[in-house]
């Protein structure tokens, strides 16, 4: 909810989005997230939406502020640059909180709970099973290289990284079949199995207020100012 309340909100509306902010560092502190961890997965995540925020800084419309042939910067663009980017900011710090504290089977569990199509949550999860296989066989072709002493210089990693792409992708592939071949063998019919039905306690009903006040107090602000 936090989410579409933040990315929902008009551009501009700084007021607001400091109450949510002030609202994630308390989540911050009562998740004991570790903020330097917190950040290095924002700053990753945010540099590729910061390649895709940065046509917004030259729209038209507004003063211009700065002029170099066609290029224009506006402060029309230098609003929305700023807001999409603090919007943005916000909403993967808290998605990434949610990851931080919460299993990756429980999340695949909320999403079925939450009605998403089973089709969907089943991509999902198998998305996450093969990026495991894939990181596990990466890591394994590296140590052997490494043992070998064939990653010494610059040239030879280079060459050993095109192999080792060519090589993962076929050995990521077969692996990946013979998981899905397994799980066939297990009973697999493309839902997630559960072990127990996850049951509703005190604390998430009151998160869940707690969160629907942050959301109108930050609403009422915009609407009054």
């Amino acid at each position: 909810m936090l989410v579409f309340a933040t990315a929902l909100t008009p551009n501009g509306s700084w007021e607001t989005w400091g109450i949510y902010g002030l609202g994630l560092i308390i989540l911050i502190l009562i998740s004991r997230v570790t903020i330097s961890v917190l950040l290095q997965r924002v700053a990753i995540e945010f540099v590729f939406i910061g390649v895709v925020l940065l046509g917004t800084l030259f729209r038209d419309g507004g003063e211009i502020l700065w002029s170099w042939g066609f290029l224009r910067i506006t402060s029309e663009g230098l609003l929305v640059l700023g807001s999409v980017a603090f919007k943005a900011f916000l909403c993967l710090c808290t998605v990434n909180i949610l990851v931080l504290t919460t299993a990756i089977p429980d999340l695949l569990q909320a999403l079925v709970t939450l009605k998403t199509p089973p089709l969907l949550v089943a991509i999902l999860a198998s998305m996450y099973r093969y990026l495991a296989v894939l990181i596990a066989e990466f890591n394994s072709m590296r140590r052997a290289a490494i043992a070998r002493n064939l990653m010494s210089s610059p040239r030879w990693q280079r060459l050993l990284v095109g192999h080792m792409i060519g090589s993962l992708f076929i050995r990521t592939y077969e692996r990946g079949d013979r998981i899905y071949q397994a799980m066939l063998s297990r009973g697999y019919t493309g839902s997630l199995p559960s072990l127990q039905v996850p049951q509703s306690k005190l604390n998430d009903y009151l998160a869940i207020i707690c969160i629907v006040i942050l959301i109108l107090w930050g609403q009422m602000v915009h609407l009054l100012s």
